[in-house]
């Protein structure tokens, strides 16, 4: 099943753009999200007090590729590296069959791209592969 992440510019003449992303990215953070957020607080009968609510949004998608797994080219990353750079950007991420609406996660270093072979400086090229890391959360 593939993963797509989709970008609508705002303005007169709205334009989406679908990123078909590696299909085996791995979901790193899919398990150390918890949606009930908690406090516990002692009242002053030395009580223990929680309170517990549903958070509304918040949840990571951490999507990791591997160095002998997942490659994308240097295209791809140079576009999330793009939509990273805008403020407020809010896209679609499709993963599993499940749409979400998501952000880049500024706070974890939104994305990553590492060249899978080094070339010299002038030798790069849009084809050449990397592995990428891209760090979105829900909104």
């Amino acid at each position: 099943m593939a993963i797509t992440l989709a970008y609508t510019t705002t303005g007169i003449a709205p334009v989406t753009t679908t990123l078909t992303l590696p299909d085996a990215l791995s979901w790193t953070d899919e398990y150390t999200w918890s949606p009930i957020e908690q406090s516990q607080t002692y009242t002053t009968t030395g009580a223990l007090l929680i309170e517990e609510h549903v958070k509304q949004a918040g949840k990571p998608f951490t999507l990791e590729g591997g160095i002998d797994s997942t490659w994308c080219t240097r295209t791809l990353v140079n576009t999330l590296h793009a939509w990273a750079a805008t403020p407020g950007i809010v896209m679609t991420l499709v993963l599993r069959g499940v749409t979400h609406g998501v952000t880049f996660d500024h706070t974890k270093g939104a994305l990553q791209g590492l060249p899978v072979m080094f070339y010299a400086d002038g030798s790069i090229e849009a084809v050449d592969f990397y592995v990428p890391t891209i760090r979105l959360i829900k909104v």
